[in-house]
């Protein structure tokens, strides 16, 4: 299929790398010069404009920082994008600005979804990410052999909003469960005990867990250069409590683990992973 690709980041750059090696034809474009010069190297068309990109897409994929961004590029690729197309917007944003989107984008034919992912730059550069998507069946079902490049997870949730809504439920999940390895694994050292071992044991049980399974080594280290930022988690988080505001959900525990971020940015690791939460246990 014809795919454009706006936005080749650090997750974007590697989804193009699978979209390419699956034969489709590729056209990117990326605001950082830098950003997009990491494709210079394959077979994507090189793009000097977003509108240059997404002309005769069959799909186009936007992969950005947040809403900000996925509002101007929208506004300026909508004029280009022709009908019959599908805008598949794979950015962490809400599920208003997603319903809001496939308004316009519908009222030239044009189809919308709402695809997050999840699984980090490792994920995206294995092809492994999970990605929920929100929108119409007949759309998905078109897109999915594109997204199916860069993910082993695929599935359509619900209507337009439903994607940005599971990468909410996602976002709480994850929170909670590396403030709770870090706890842990702040308290076995503190007793004393040979972590590897507890590990081992542990992580074949109930315990066990995706962020056990690959971070509790790289976090005791203090290694916290494996992808998804603290400042990326806290303004997910953010929609997150937006939403919670208006459906009236309770949600304690990841305000409490936005709060824990909070501290690890004022330490200065804005930039670190989310397994850093450890760090604000071990300062002392």
């Amino acid at each position: 299929m014809r795919v454009a690709l706006i936005g080749t980041g650090r997750m974007g750059a590697p989804m193009a790398r699978n979209i390419l090696k699956q034969n489709h034809a590729l056209a990117a474009y990326d605001v950082s010069a830098k950003a997009l010069a990491t494709l210079e190297d394959s077979s994507a068309r090189i793009c000097t404009s977003a509108v240059d990109a997404v002309r005769d897409a069959e799909i186009v994929l936007t992969s950005l920082p947040g809403p900000k961004q996925v509002e101007f590029v929208m506004a300026e690729i909508e004029p280009a994008v022709t009908g019959d197309a599908i805008v598949a917007d794979t950015s962490t944003t809400s599920p208003e600005q997603s319903r809001a989107m496939a308004a316009r984008f519908a009222a030239k034919n044009v189809a919308y979804l709402d695809a997050p992912i999840s699984g980090g730059v490792e994920g995206a550069v294995k092809g492994t990410l999970t990605v929920m998507v929100g929108g119409d069946a007949a759309d998905f079902d078109k897109a999915k052999p594109v997204i199916e490049a860069y993910a082993r997870a695929v599935n359509l949730i619900g209507a337009t909003g439903s994607g940005q809504l599971t990468k909410m439920v996602n976002q709480i999940c994850i929170g909670g469960l590396i403030q709770a390895l870090a706890e842990a694994l702040h308290f076995a050292q503190a007793a004393g005990l040979d972590v590897g071992k507890v590990v081992e044991t542990i992580s074949k049980g109930a315990a066990q867990s995706w962020q056990m399974d690959n971070r509790w080594k790289t976090m005791l280290d203090g290694k916290f250069d494996f992808g998804f930022a603290v400042d990326w988690v806290r303004k997910d988080f953010a929609l997150v409590f937006e939403e919670a505001r208006a459906n009236g959900a309770e949600l304690p525990v990841t305000a409490l683990v936005d709060r824990f971020y909070a501290e690890i940015q004022a330490m200065g690791g804005g930039r670190w992973d989310t397994s850093s939460l450890i760090a604000r246990l071990e300062r002392n």
